[in-house]
């Protein structure tokens, strides 16, 4: 029988540790094809490159993989990948393992998530995986096991076109995860502001800080199933259409 092909990215670059794990977590299960960028991408959302040429190469890493380094974004990866480089269509694509958190509204920033959506945008199954953890030197391999089973289950259970999973996960010990909880994307922004600063030169800049806000502490949340010890899994879908006010929208322009 024919191992499930899967194509890894992410957006923290080719070599982060992240993707390295996530790469030797889908050796076990299929056979695997690495398209990331070449550098961090991390932010950059569902950015693709129009402006400038992209390259690529087949880089050496462990592993059995084939992995390709690209000087694109995440989004790029998916699209190149899908193009010039995989010679039949994936089983499923997996981003990351993203280091921090996507949860919440993160989501719609993140470029890990963002080629999770596009391969769903392409009628690909898709998992978008970050850890609780910005860390460099994190312990990715305490979630192997709910990792491993999360895709395994997505690939005997196909999901519907045009959904894609957000998976996050909380900074934790294996024994100490609960579970996997099944949620909504919680009610939450960040408040922003700019500093101002001054540097050397005089020359007036700004820096970008905040905090996470989080309104919503119902049992289903993404953000209060990880508080409570659960890997948080939610269905995401990349239609922005708002159903339920098309018909008073319609009433109001007529």
């Amino acid at each position: 029988m024919q191992k499930p092909l899967i194509l890894v990215t992410n957006d923290d670059g080719i070599t982060a540790p992240g993707v390295r794990n996530l790469v030797k977590f889908m050796n076990e299960i299929g056979e695997v094809v690495v398209v990331a960028p070449n550098s961090p991408q991390s932010g950059k959302g569902h950015a693709i490159t129009i402006n400038s040429t992209l390259t690529f190469e087949e880089i050496s890493l462990e592993g059995p993989q084939k992995d390709y380094s690209l000087s694109g974004t995440p989004v790029d990866c998916v699209k190149f990948a899908l193009d010039k480089i995989l010679t039949r269509r994936p089983d499923l694509v997996v981003s990351g393992i993203n280091h921090g958190a996507n949860s919440s509204i993160n989501v719609i920033y993140s470029g890990t998530m963002s080629a999770a959506v596009e391969a769903g945008v392409e009628g690909l199954q898709a998992i978008g995986f970050s850890l609780l953890d910005f860390s460099w030197d994190a312990d990715f391999t305490q979630a192997k096991t709910h990792i491993q089973e999360i895709v395994r289950k997505v690939l005997e259970n196909p999901m519907p076109k045009g959904i894609v999973l957000n998976v996050n996960i909380p900074k934790l010990k294996a024994e100490e995860i609960k579970g996997i909880r099944v949620c909504k994307q919680a009610d939450a922004k960040w408040e922003e502001s700019f500093d101002e600063r001054v540097n050397p030169h005089g020359k007036t800049y700004f820096w970008l800080s905040g905090y996470f806000n989080n309104m919503d502490m119902s049992e289903d949340a993404d953000e209060v199933a990880l508080s409570e010890g659960y890997i948080s899994v939610v269905p995401v879908k990349f239609d922005l259409t708002a159903y339920e006010y098309m018909e008073k929208l319609k009433a109001v322009m007529e």
